[in-house]
This record gives C-alpha cells, structure tokens and sequence, in this order.
C-alpha cells in the first residue's frame, strides 16, 4: 500500500470530503468521562492531548498539554453498536377492524456512516461479527444492512493500555486488513494509505504527497514500541482448545466468589453477539412489535428453557462465558472469540483479570 501525507491542518478537508461523499461521520470524543463514537463536524472534537489510564477495574482519562489526537488506547464502545443495534424492531403484528392479523417485516435503510479511528483489534472483532450474522445459513437481514453501509478508516494504535494485550491475541496494534483506509498519527501529520478500491478512491482526490523514509521509519518505531510495551499474555491454542476439559477446576469457585454476574464484560466486548427477543404490545392490542435486544450470558434468564435455569449460579455463568470466548469459539468460527482489546478487564467492577484466570486454568 503506498502511503501519503495527510497533514492535520487539512484533516478538516478529508472530514469534508467524507460529507459530500455522501457519509454521517463519526469519531471518537470524550463524551461522560469516556471516549465514544459520536457525530464528528471537525477535527477540533478528537481527544486532543487526552490519555487514558486503564488498570483492571479502573478507567480514567487525563488531558494534557500534547498535541496528539490518538494517545489513547479505546474507550468502552467498539463498532457492535453501529452494525448490530442494541434495540431494534425486527418486525410488528397487527390487527385490523375484524380482527385480522397482518405481519411486517422492520428493515430500516441504514446510511452510510465514515468510522474514523478505528483500532486494530475492532477490526477483528468486527470480522468475527461477519462470520456470525453474514457468513453462516442465516444472513441478518440487519446487521447486513448496516454493515454494507460502514466506511472503516482506521488508526494503528500507538499507546496501548495496560489492559491490553493484542500482541498475544495476534490482532494489533497495527491494522492489517479490514479497513478502507489507514491512519498512522505522527506529530503534525499522519500517514494514510488505502484497503480497498473504494478507499483509494477516495485517497487520489485528496492529492497528497508521498511519505518519506523518515516518515516511515517514523511510524515503524511506533509500532515496535507499541507491541514492546504489551505485558499481558494468554496460553498458547493447544491449551485454550482444552479449556472445555477443566470444568471442574477450582479455580473457577475462586472467580464466582468475586463475579457480580453484572455483565459488564459482554457489554463491552466488541465480539459478544448474545441477544434476546420479546413482544411489546400497544395498549388497545391493536398491534405489538417484536423487538431484539442485546443480553449477556452472565443473565440468569438467557438459560432459562422451560421452566429450568440451566447456568443457575454464578460460577457456570462466568465458565460458560469464558470456555465459550476462548475455546468452544474455535469449533465455530475457527478462531478465538478474544481480540486482546482488554475492555473486559478495564470495565470489570472487580477487576477480574481474564489473562490471569486464564493462566491459573490452563497451567
């Protein structure tokens, strides 16, 4: 991929260009003491100078007097919510005057949304999502329409957080595929390059010089520091495929006595794609909408099956979520459910080091 200069001072003019193509943009911005997606007009809305300290179960932010606008390694909102929606109507029911029902199908057109800043391991996680709701016997109708709709520009990570550890996963800091463009933050500028046609369609009508050699030797010592930094580390596959076969460790009491079953992690986590659906129905009961919403396997309900709670206690709840995560996934999806973004941990009320848990079951 050849990479060009696209200075700060004319960032504005890429947002520009974004709008008139046709794209909501949006960006990440410290929003409740946080940083989110949001809608994003010019560059002066990025966390500009802001860090974040993340530790397990501490997430902080702090502004300095830096200039950078990516010194941060994620905020608690990956892509999930932009292509598979919280809360939704799938479709209604409705009864007329003779009390005839008639059933409509919910698929709202989506429009078309340019993402700027997104990290590696999001990449990923997204890629997982795709195999889940578009690359099986049942394509989400959905997701599918959202997705198709989504201009990915993403921003290789150059400060990870403690919490992080998309080295081990093998997914970061430096995004690889995924993207319709790419972003590498140098001082007062930042290399981009495109990922696909559409990108680099965009990338020639912006005109832009090519990078130097100091420009890339630049962005190479970025990378490496930011990989060199990442302490975390997960067991090999060979040990996380076994997982399955230490349900009765005890360590997993250990973790039960700690979990709050609050379901944080799987709020968080870029992959997790639990859901569950009811009927809301109109007063008169002239019509009711079937809606689906997101849920979490660490919900007493999500086991209930006709008139059991199979996973009753917290102890099965938290070892269904993490077998699930790190080893039954590969039988599914030929790959580990983990990207190493490390929210789980960050946002974990107790700080529950799945790293660590991980260690300790499959030693």
């Amino acid at each position: 991929m050849q990479k060009k200069i696209l200075t700060k001072t004319h960032f504005n003019d890429f947002i520009r260009l974004l709008r008139n193509q046709g794209y909501d943009v949006v960006g990440p911005q410290v929003k409740d003491d946080a940083i989110v997606y949001d809608k994003l007009n010019n560059s002066e809305q990025f966390p500009i100078g802001v860090h974040d300290d993340q530790t397990p179960g501490s997430y902080s932010l702090l502004k300095t007097d830096e200039t950078s606008w990516f010194s941060w390694a994620n905020g608690p909102q990956a892509l999930k919510p932009l292509v598979f929606s919280p809360q939704e109507k799938l479709w209604s029911a409705t009864k007329d005057e003779q009390n005839k029902l008639s059933f409509v199908e919910n698929i709202s057109e989506s429009s078309p949304i340019a993402v700027i800043g997104v990290r590696a391991c999001d990449l990923s996680a997204l890629a997982i999502q795709d195999k889940h709701f578009l690359e099986s016997d049942f394509r989400d109708p959905y997701y599918e329409s959202r997705r198709e709709n989504l201009l990915l520009i993403a921003i290789n990570c150059s400060h990870p957080a403690q919490t992080c550890f998309c080295v081990a996963a093998d997914t970061g800091p430096e995004a690889k595929t995924g993207f319709d463009l790419v972003l590498t933050e140098l001082a007062e500028s930042f290399l981009i390059s495109a990922g696909t046609v559409r990108g680099d369609e965009l990338l020639q009508q912006l005109n832009l010089e090519t990078a130097t050699e100091e420009n890339l030797s630049l962005a190479k010592q970025q990378a490496d520091h930011a990989r060199e930094i990442q302490t975390r580390v997960i067991p090999e596959v060979k040990s996380l495929k076994n997982l399955v076969n230490q349900l009765e460790h005890s360590q997993w009491d250990e973790i039960a006595k700690r979990c709050l079953s609050c379901g944080n992690c799987t709020a968080v986590c870029p992959s997790c794609f639990c859901h569950s659906e009811k009927d809301q129905p109109v007063l008169d009961g002239s019509q009711t909408d079937h809606v689906r919403l997101w849920d979490s396997c660490f919900n007493q309900q999500h086991s209930y099956i006709h008139g059991i709670v199979i996973r009753a206690e917290t102890k099965t709840r938290y070892r269904q979520w993490l077998t699930h995560k790190f080893s039954t996934w590969f039988d599914q999806y030929g790959q580990s459910g983990c990207v190493g973004c490390g929210r789980c941990i960050s946002w974990c009320p107790v700080g529950i080091d799945v790293t660590e848990e991980l260690a300790v079951i499959c030693e």
